[in-house]
C-alpha cells in the first residue's frame, strides 16, 4: 500500500476585504473577537482542529495564544467547548515558526527555523492533519512553496480597509475547488477549498 503524506490545512479568519489583522494590530481586532464568541463559530471551529495532531504557527501568533489560552483553560469560568479547545492547544504538538523566538515554553512546543523543510519532514511523519493556525506570513510562504492541501477561511462580514493581509503579491497562481461553505448565523462565511487535480 502506497504511503500517504498528511494533509497540510491552512485555517485562517479574515475579514470580506482580506485582512487577518487590522492596522492597529491585534489587541484591536473587536470584529474577530465578537465572531468567535459565537457557538456556531466555536462549533464549526472545533470541526477543524479536531482533525489536526500538529499546529504550525508563527512567532506572533504562538505568543498571543500563549498569552491567552493557558490561562482560559484553567478558568472555571470558561464555557465547556473553549475549555476543550485550550485543551487541544495544551496538549497538541505545536511547532512554532521563527528566525528569531529563543525558546517555546508552552507544553508539547518547538521552534523550527526553515518552514519548507520542517513541513516537508511533519507531512511524511504519522499523525493527522498539520494545521496552520492563522498565521498570514507561513500560510503565504507555504502557498509559495507549493505545500498547502487545503485552505479554510471563514470571512466575517467586516471591512477593515488595512491592515495585514493574507494575499499579497508573489503568491503563485493556483486553481482550488470547493469542497464545503458554510453559512454562520453571525453573516460570516465558512469555507473550505482543496487544491484542484
Amino acid at each position: 500500500m502506497p504511503k500517504t503524506s498528511r494533509r497540510v490545512v491552512a485555517w485562517v479568519t479574515t475579514t470580506m476585504d482580506g485582512c487577518t489583522s487590522g492596522p492597529e494590530g491585534p489587541a484591536h481586532d473587536n470584529w474577530l473577537y465578537e465572531h468567535v464568541r459565537h457557538e456556531a463559530s466555536a462549533a464549526h471551529f472545533e470541526g477543524i482542529w479536531r482533525g489536526a495532531s500538529t499546529v504550525l504557527l508563527g512567532r506572533t501568533n504562538y505568543e498571543g495564544f500563549y498569552s491567552v489560552w493557558p490561562g482560559l483553560t484553567r478558568d472555571p469560568a470558561t464555557d465547556p467547548r473553549n475549555r476543550d479547545l485550550g485543551r487541544f492547544l495544551d496538549t497538541v504538538e505545536k511547532v512554532v515558526v521563527s528566525r528569531t523566538l529563543e525558546t517555546a515554553d508552552w507544553d508539547n512546543s518547538r521552534i523550527a527555523r526553515e518552514l519548507e523543510a520542517e513541513v516537508k519532514q511533519l507531512r511524511d511523519t504519522p499523525g493527522r492533519d498539520i494545521l496552520v493556525l492563522n498565521s498570514a506570513s507561513v500560510i503565504q510562504a507555504l502557498l509559495r512553496a507549493d505545500l498547502i492541501d487545503d485552505l479554510r477561511f471563514v470571512v466575517v462580514p467586516t471591512l477593515l480597509g488595512g491592515g495585514l493581509r493574507l494575499f499579497k503579491e508573489g503568491i503563485p497562481a493556483s486553481t482550488w475547488s470547493l469542497a464545503q461553505s458554510t453559512a454562520l448565523p453571525d453573516g460570516a462565511i465558512g469555507l473550505h477549498y482543496t487544491r484542484a487535480a
